[in-house]
């Protein structure tokens, strides 16, 4: 029971410290993602998208980089791109983009996995959008796509049009707006972080290595970094499989790649586990529910062939580069000392300040709309469900983080 009990601590001490860790840099994407979200309007990237060809999908992928966002306001926001007629191409490269390619998650990765990780993100982002895009060109869809856009009644346009940005950036409405959008972010992902970042704390400190060496043919051994072809192949084709059963978004996800690459995983693997958050399965459900499910299943093919072939192409330019990351020297989770005076607990409170600015800024704009009565929302298409599942699961955690602080403190 003792035993069971300091493990229990030092789970609950790993989650929190793992999100200590990434605060700063959580609130800063976030920042930079409303002020992008309220200055550049949907309309302005219609405009420019167009249908197919390269100059599309460039524009496609640098808006869904502008755009960066959870992975469910990345699909809503693709699903308005494409029913207002953008090609499938272009759209499925701004979604890549807006989860891959991204301010924040390459923050987050680069504190908890190193710089490999962050060139196999951003390099990895790229390949994944033109292998999508070279998929799309060689299956070429057009039943699927004329079949999902007659599914599809045009989405209400946005009010939030109005002004140029120089105006909006000078205007309070404006700084209303951006610290509405900032906690609607947050509102977005909350439940997904506590979540991926609880269950990262567990399966660091209760979760033997022998189980990850079981789900993870080749991981663990001596040469776990790089353990042949069929190993490596065979944990790029894994990675996938254990991200679509954790459904966690991808911010969630990178505390947990962390621990998969502390049991010895492989690079190919990680990367593959870190670009799943799209073919989870509530992204599956939302998908499914926006095109039909033949067009969901088509879409999660071409994410699972394209992640997959980048995962070992990235893993292996690595090897001829001599670039592979080591394990050797590698701090497993629990032996990390998270609560230090050092530069992270400046810039946690420094964004945290940042972020006390907008939730008064936000406050004041809901003052001004319950003058008005007028309320504008995100619709996750009907993810009802998977929210009330995420609600529970919510609560799971925070008790668990709760009482296993509490059980430390009473330990000591």
């Amino acid at each position: 029971m003792q035993h069971f009990l300091e493990l229990w601590h030092q789970a609950a001490r790993t989650s929190v410290g793992f999100f200590w860790m990434a605060l700063w840099a959580f609130v800063l994407g976030y920042v930079i993602s409303s002020l992008i979200q309220v200055l550049v309007t949907q309309q302005r990237m219609q405009k420019l998208m167009g249908k197919e060809g390269p100059r599309s999908v460039a524009l496609g992928t640098f808006f869904g980089f502008l755009s960066s966002s959870c992975s469910f306001s990345a699909l809503s926001t693709t699903r308005a791109l494409f029913s207002k007629g953008a090609g499938l191409a272009p759209s499925l490269a701004f979604m890549l983009a807006s989860t891959n390619l991204v301010v924040e998650l390459g923050m987050v990765i680069a504190i908890f996995l190193g710089w490999q990780f962050v060139v196999g993100e951003y390099v990895g982002g790229m390949m994944l959008i033109l292998v999508t895009w070279l998929l799309i060109r060689i299956t070429r869809p057009r039943r699927l796509e004329r079949q999902a856009r007659e599914r599809m009644k045009p989405p209400e346009a946005h009010d939030g049009d109005a002004g140029d940005w120089r105006q909006k950036i000078r205007s309070a409405e404006g700084w209303q707006q951006i610290g509405q959008t900032y906690v609607m972010e947050w509102q977005m992902v909350w439940k997904d972080v506590l979540i991926g970042f609880t269950v990262a704390g567990v399966i660091s400190a209760m979760v033997p290595e022998s189980f990850f060496q079981a789900m993870f043919m080749g991981s663990g051994g001596q040469n776990a970094a790089n353990p042949g072809f069929l190993a490596v192949l065979a944990q790029a084709v894994v990675g996938p499989v254990a991200a679509f059963f954790t459904f966690i978004g991808s911010m969630g996800n990178i505390p947990l790649a962390a621990v998969l690459f502390s049991q010895g995983v492989s690079f190919a693997g990680v990367m593959a586990f870190i670009f799943s958050d799209l073919v989870v399965l509530p992204v599956l459900r939302i998908n499914a529910a926006y095109y039909g499910w033949k067009m969901a299943l088509y879409i999660l093919a071409l994410m699972l062939v394209g992640i997959v072939s980048v995962a070992l192409v990235m893993h292996y330019a690595l090897v001829a580069l001599d670039l592979l990351p080591s394990l050797e020297g590698l701090k497993t989770p629990s032996e990390r000392h998270f609560f230090q005076v050092n530069y992270q607990l400046v810039l946690n409170l420094m964004f945290l300040a940042v972020t006390v600015g907008l939730l008064w800024f936000w406050r004041k704009g809901q003052r001004a709309q319950e003058g008005h009565h007028h309320h504008h929302h995100h619709d996750h298409g009907g993810a009802s469900l998977t929210d009330r599942v995420l609600q529970g699961l919510s609560v799971l955690a925070l008790s668990w983080l709760a009482g296993g602080w509490l059980v430390g403190w009473l330990l000591l």
